[in-house]
């Protein structure tokens, strides 16, 4: 029945054989900035996936994002737009639809939470996830959907109009069915918390193990939140990592061991892990956006970017042609290619907070074709005009 309703649904999302990337389960989607040259001929766009799946919704859409940014310029979005109005559209031939969102950014969310108020059948929460967790720290960092409980996305994507045109994002659709169940229950479980009004922290005193004997996993993060059967995002990323014997490619936005602002602790796990890796012979090619060009990041990836078999590049693109976007122009995504075998995917930047603190997702898939066109991604990056080796960068202000 899997199978079937996988060929179902990729037969209704894809527009053509060309037009997607595709392995039993997955689809690669991706965004990118305009007026670049980074397209990518064979990947779908989230601007097209989202609607398609939100339109084959039967019976229910469960959403859980960091925050929800359409445009406000006029006349119409041109990219977020069509999502939701695709939302709209279940609501109205009676799809039930939860959303839920992180209450530290609600303020970015204005418009948009004005957009779904006024959908039929849509019931919306706001969870502050650091009340949640008692610890004053965190939020909901995760973008991940779930359709009818047997399709979803997680990826690195907000619910940002700038996400879908002027960001580079990389995320997953899933149709297989024992990820998305668990990816089910993880919305289950926020959406629960959302609705009390007294937390009880879990009891759990060690981090819940994952499959990693599956040929996929679902891990997520603060591990004390997580249901039965999704392991440890910080734990599950160290023992990948401490398993590659040749070549670790990485993209994301923001890489610091450490956490931020006045009482900021160290953050090195996964520091430490890359630098054991390196000492063993593995080869890393760690690919960052332009932030993390500031003194402080620099005297980290510096240093690392001095340890043998490492190299560090920063990429940046000029602004587009319309002008300054703020919030725009950056490289989001966040993922990991290892030994060109596993692709980890998810919505967890590499700071102290986000895969200790936050709400996060991330997806580990055990696929050689799905790992190579990952890297062909990153290769793509790598080697295009944007980038710029750490050793040529001074730091900012």
């Amino acid at each position: 029945m899997g199978t079937l309703f996988f060929a179902a649904a990729l037969a209704l999302l894809a527009p053509s054989a060309r037009a997607a990337f595709v392995v039993p389960g997955y689809e690669l989607v991706y965004s990118y900035p305009a007026e670049t040259t980074l397209v990518e001929p064979d990947l779908r766009q989230a601007s097209s996936v989202w609607p398609a799946m939100f339109d084959a919704a039967a019976k229910r859409i469960d959403v859980e994002e960091f925050y929800i940014t359409p445009s406000t310029e006029a006349p119409v979005d041109p990219v977020l737009e069509p999502t939701l109005a695709a939302l709209e559209r279940a609501g109205r031939r009676g799809v039930k639809i939860r959303v839920l969102l992180e209450r530290k950014f609600a303020h970015n969310s204005i418009a948009g939470i004005e957009r779904l108020v006024a959908i039929p059948n849509l019931e919306l929460r706001i969870i502050e996830w650091s009340l949640v967790g008692k610890t004053g720290k965190g939020i909901v960092h995760a973008k991940f959907f779930v359709v009818d409980s047997s399709a979803a996305f997680v990826g690195s994507q907000n619910l940002d109009w700038r996400a879908l045109d002027q960001i580079h994002e990389m995320g997953l659709a899933v149709n297989d069915q024992p990820v998305v169940r668990n990816i089910q229950s993880v919305f289950d479980n926020d959406w629960k918390l959302a609705g009390a009004t007294d937390w009880a922290i879990p009891g759990r005193k060690t981090p819940p193990a994952g499959d990693s004997s599956r040929r996929a996993e679902l891990i997520a993060s603060p591990w004390r939140f997580n249901p039965d059967g999704v392991g440890d995002s910080q734990a599950e990323l160290v023992r990948l990592i401490g398993g590659a014997k040749q070549e670790l490619l990485v993209q994301n936005y923001d890489y610091l061991p450490a956490g931020f602002g006045r009482d900021a602790k160290p953050y090195p796990v996964i520091d430490d892990a890359l630098r054991a890796a390196a000492a063993r012979g593995v080869k890393i090619k760690l690919l960052l956006d332009k932030l993390n060009e500031d003194k402080r990041h620099l005297s980290f990836l510096k240093s690392l970017a001095g340890v043998p078999n490492v190299e560090v590049r920063f990429i940046a693109v000029p602004d587009a042609s319309r002008g300054h976007i703020d919030y725009a122009r950056v490289f989001h995504s966040k993922y990991l290619i290892l030994d060109g075998r596993t692709l980890w995917l998810g919505t967890s930047n590499w700071a102290g907070g986000y895969l200790d603190e936050s709400r996060n997702l991330e997806l580990a898939v055990k696929d050689e074709a799905l790992a190579r066109r990952a890297a062909d991604v990153h290769r793509h990056l790598w080697e295009s005009s944007y980038t710029v080796p750490i050793a040529s960068v001074e730091p900012k202000p």
